[in-house]
């Protein structure tokens, strides 16, 4: 599966985990994940590669045990390294 692919299959994961995704532009700086406010973020870096906003967003979704009740793709799944029992 193309990495382009994956990422959007992450990027929907983690607001159906209730993850407020934002896109900026943050000039190679990166993104990351937090927990603010109540609600679970996600910043990503438009200026990084696709590789490396799919990182940011594995990295959040490796520390949330709900990934485990929702379908993922054998190819996520993978790189989450979580079962796909889901």
């Amino acid at each position: 599966m193309h990495s382009a692919t994956l990422l959007a299959e992450a990027a929907e994961l983690a607001r159906q985990l209730q993850y407020t995704v934002r896109e900026e532009y943050l000039d190679g700086a990166g993104g990351g994940h937090c927990y603010f406010g109540g609600r679970k973020w996600l910043l990503l870096d438009v200026t990084q590669s696709v590789d490396e906003q799919l990182s940011v967003i594995t990295d959040a979704l490796r520390t949330d045990d709900a990934v485990w009740r929702l379908p993922v793709s054998p190819q996520l799944a993978g790189i989450l390294r979580v079962s796909h029992a889901a």
